[in-house]
């Protein structure tokens, strides 16, 4: 019988259960989405990267393992470990400038952060093609920052700042703040502000405070943080051809290279599950990592 409540009543019924067929077409329906537009692409790319290149664009069905085993060469296990750096880099970077700054702007006053906010979430509406552009124009040597430079008298002549590795840094990183921004501001901004007080009562200062009661307290959020820019960055692709110059280029740039340029479509789904295994390996890390400081 289903529970009445009385005119007096202030508890809350309680819910019943949906029935079984109710429940099979709320989760069926979205487990069928996810099939088909994650897991059956996955098995489409893994079978496209066990086939082989016929010459003249095409390919042909296979079961071959040519495609990784060219994978261990040290040309493309080089440009892996460079990818990895330049992702870990920019995280490391990134978060560094995003946790201290979200902490001060969480305890400014309402207005402020809602006007710092507005600001923030108007920059993700950039591109990273936009951003790349942005950062062409702003390194080069005729209207850039070099330009600047010259008339504070900080260098001889103009030069052109880019392409380089810096200049794909600084990018990237400039790129990915709003993200990392946002991620670190709802937990800061719900930290009781009683715990840094009780630390500068018992004599701690300001950065001492910070070092030892905010960092602690948010290490999962930091270690999350990591992880995301980590993988966001390692499918970075305009910036780095845009930006830098071909030893610059990560394996995103390589896999469109291979299927776009070389026409090999197995050698690119090959190595693009390279990139996506490298990735679910971290993820896992990080969640098994995350369930031990749970526990």
């Amino acid at each position: 019988m289903a529970e009445l409540s009385l005119p007096g009543d202030t508890t809350t019924p309680r819910r019943r259960p949906l029935p079984d067929l109710n429940r099979g077409l709320v989760l069926g329906w979205p487990s069928l989405m996810l099939w088909v537009f994650a897991a059956l692409p996955l098995l489409i790319l893994m079978a496209v990267s066990l086939s082989h290149n016929v010459e003249g664009g095409s390919w042909a069905l296979g079961m071959g393992l040519e495609n990784y085993r060219r994978l261990l060469g040290p040309r493309y296990l080089e440009i892996l470990l460079y990818s990895l750096m330049v992702s870990a880099l920019v995280a490391v970077v990134s978060v560094a400038i995003a946790f201290p700054f979200a902490f001060f702007i969480s305890r400014l006053s309402h207005r402020v952060q809602v006007l710092w906010l507005v600001f923030l979430l108007a920059g993700l509406s950039l591109s990273e093609v936009l951003v790349a552009f942005a950062w062409q124009v702003m390194l080069s040597r005729n209207i850039g920052l070099s330009q600047v430079l010259v008339w504070a008298g900080l260098m001889a002549r103009p030069v052109s700042l880019q392409p380089s590795f810096g200049a794909v840094l600084t990018a990237l990183v400039y790129f990915v703040l709003p993200y990392t921004f946002l991620l670190f501001y709802p937990p800061l901004s719900r930290m009781d502000d009683s715990l840094l007080d009780a630390a500068r009562t018992m004599g701690a200062s300001p950065l001492r405070s910070f070092l030892t009661v905010v960092i602690p307290i948010h290490r999962i959020p930091l270690i999350g943080s990591l992880l995301l820019v980590f993988v966001f960055v390692l499918g970075a692709y305009v910036t780095p051809t845009q930006l830098g110059r071909p030893e610059h280029w990560t394996l995103s740039v390589h896999i469109t290279d291979q299927a776009t340029t070389a026409f090999n479509l197995p050698f690119a789904a090959a190595l693009a599950i390279l990139l996506m295994g490298v990735a679910l390996l971290l993820v896992g890390f990080t969640a098994r990592l995350g369930r031990r400081e749970a526990g």
